[in-house]
């Protein structure tokens, strides 16, 4: 079945100072549950650990696709889902969850 309507998500992490690597462990097996249950497209998870330039604060970053609209609804409703999630959530300082849609802007590149 092809993915008629794919939603590109970001999510920006910010665990709580000392959890970094508690964090981590859930997210390392985030992208592997949501594939296995169907949930996301065949589009290989990008994870990045970032630092915030100002405060040094690490962060992560995840990029993925769900399926489409639906997916991370039914994902609420999974329990497999959610021994991920219910014990990520005491990590965190924050969380932001972004929708991308592309666009498209042609860019030309500058010539000297």
């Amino acid at each position: 079945m092809a993915n008629e309507n794919p939603v590109t998500t970001l999510v920006t992490y910010r665990p709580k100072e000392g959890e970094q690597e508690n964090f981590f462990k859930l997210l390392e097996k985030h992208w592997p549950t949501l594939n296995q249950l169907g949930l996301v497209t065949s589009q290989p998870v990008t994870i990045w650990r970032a630092t915030d330039k100002r405060t040094k604060r690490e962060y992560w970053l995840e990029l993925f696709q769900w399926k489409d609209e639906s997916s991370s609804t039914l994902a609420h409703q999974l329990p497999e889902v959610m021994a991920i999630w219910e014990p990520m959530g005491p990590l965190l300082e924050d969380m932001q969850l972004a929708k991308l849609d592309p666009v498209n802007i042609k860019v030309e590149p500058e010539h000297s």
